[in-house]
């Protein structure tokens, strides 16, 4: 017998899940109903949104006790990451999290209402402010993030290191593209 058989077996994603069920009945459906459009594209996005959709939902659970959610997680993340004093401007937020300013002030204004960050106006500059991280931010935030790590631990350690190198390349690459081609590439597939 195999020696690693049995952690190779165990280590495997099930090809029978949900998401890929879901994400094969759609594409066998626009194979059906457009035969002459390739829908292997609704595989890979399709893929990355259900991922998406599942990540957050379970970030959101463990993040749950401490009165969070992903996207006021990634804030507070943000300002612990950028180290002491643990401030930054709105800019400089908004360039770390890929948000728009509107999406970052309803981010902020919960933060505020629940006294993890404070705004501050600029010494030199009184139109500017900076976003604060404060000590009972520091604190939840300090907390929260073994547990938010270890939970991805849980569901990545079911990859193998080069599973888990292969995808980071993988969707490293394919970020790459995204954002060169700024969404208007709409040229069809090469055929061979």
């Amino acid at each position: 017998m195999d020696q690693d058989g049995p952690k190779k077996k165990k280590r495997r994603i099930s090809a029978d899940n949900a998401a890929r069920q879901r994400v094969d009945e759609i594409f066998r459906q626009w194979q059906t109903e457009r035969p002459d459009i390739d829908p292997v594209p609704v595989q890979i996005y399709g893929l990355i949104g259900r991922l998406h959709i599942q990540s957050t939902a379970f970030i959101d659970d463990v993040l749950e006790p401490y009165g969070l959610v992903r996207g006021t997680f990634d804030v507070l993340t943000a300002l612990r990451r950028a180290g002491a004093p643990y401030n930054l401007t709105p800019k400089e937020l908004t360039q770390s999290l890929l948000l728009s300013g509107a999406g970052l002030n309803s981010r902020l204004n919960k933060l505020e209402a629940q006294h993890y960050i404070a705004r501050l106006p600029q010494p030199t500059d009184r139109r500017t402010i900076r976003i604060q991280l404060t000590a009972s931010g520091e604190a939840v935030i300090d907390r929260a993030i073994p547990d938010v790590f270890n939970a991805q631990w849980a569901r990545l350690n079911k990859l193998d290191k080069d599973a888990q190198h292969r995808l980071i390349d993988g969707l490293l690459q394919f970020a790459d593209i995204l954002d060169s081609t700024n969404g208007h590439d709409t040229a069809p597939p090469e055929t061979k």
